[in-house]
């Protein structure tokens, strides 16, 4: 069972490299606002991570340091010995209605000499990153939109997080019934057929599924479809067709839904949306 397929394609989360090198010195990050998150990947040297609430890592090793959001923080590498490393921009195509930008915690760091597949990816990156062979941004910015589905991998694999969408999908039994939600949003979903779904009685799948991914069944879907619903109306898909393929028999069923869960209609949605593109 894929568990991230359908929503790795559905809503898009990529890599720029902005930096590779030897920094010295501080370097700080996130102090614009908006919703990129980093990925910053040292290959040597002593570097010292520090967040805007204190929160303090020290690092002497190979490890990545993964911000999903916008977050401020700074990154301190000693000035006579200097660090190796790689930075990345994260973006999310579909901004803050991108359910991975939500689902992850604010910061993961991983010993990448620990972390097997994680490490080989590593190498690779670092091997194009400090090379000038032809190529070489699309390469690596390509090798960091790899090396972040090895991290989403890693994070379901070890059961990093527990709360929310990523430990449900983390969860062998409650992950079969999000990932029937993800691939056929537009089903009728009931709490019987998600409760067989993940061979489980009604009462414990309803237990479960609110402790684990802190909503009911139900609001979770409803979230998801308007989820998918936004990346649709940025298609410039007829609402009338979206709430089709989103589980709704019309647009105004859609429309009450969206409103319910965001606030505004979809077209004033998709108004604000543009306006901060």
């Amino acid at each position: 069972m894929d568990t991230l397929a359908d929503i790795l394609n559905r809503f898009s989360i990529s890599a720029r490299v902005f930096f590779s090198g030897n920094l010295c010195g501080i370097q700080s990050f996130g102090d614009g606002g908006g919703t990129q998150g980093h990925l910053h990947l040292l290959k040597a040297g002593p570097l010292a991570f520090i967040n805007n609430e204190g929160h303090k890592i020290v690092l002497d090793r190979p490890a990545v340091i993964f911000i999903p959001r916008a977050f401020q923080h700074r990154i301190i590498a000693n000035e006579s010995v200097g660090a190796e490393l790689v930075c990345a921009n994260i973006f999310y195509e579909d901004g803050q209605s991108n359910p991975l930008a939500g689902a992850l915690p604010k910061l993961i760091y991983f010993d990448l000499e620990e972390s097997g597949l994680l490490g080989q990816a590593a190498s690779w990156l670092f091997e194009e990153a400090f090379s000038e062979q032809s190529g070489r941004q699309p390469m690596i910015d390509r090798l960091c939109d790899i090396f972040l589905i090895q991290i989403l991998r890693h994070v379901l694999s070890e059961g990093i997080v527990q709360h929310g969408m990523i430990a449900g999908l983390s969860h062998p039994q409650i992950a079969k019934a999000l990932t029937a939600i993800h691939q056929q949003p537009e089903l009728p979903w009931t709490l019987e057929s998600l409760a067989a779904k993940a061979a489980m009685s009604r009462t414990r799948f309803a237990e479960q599924f609110r402790e684990i991914v802190g909503q009911t069944p139900g609001d979770y879907i409803a979230d998801w479809r308007v989820a998918v619903a936004q990346g649709l109306l940025r298609k410039n898909k007829p609402v009338g067709l979206i709430a089709n393929e989103v589980g709704y028999e019309n647009g105004s069923a859609l429309a009450r839904v969206f409103r319910k869960r965001t606030g505004l209609s979809p077209k004033e949605w998709l108004e604000k949306a543009k306006s901060q593109i």
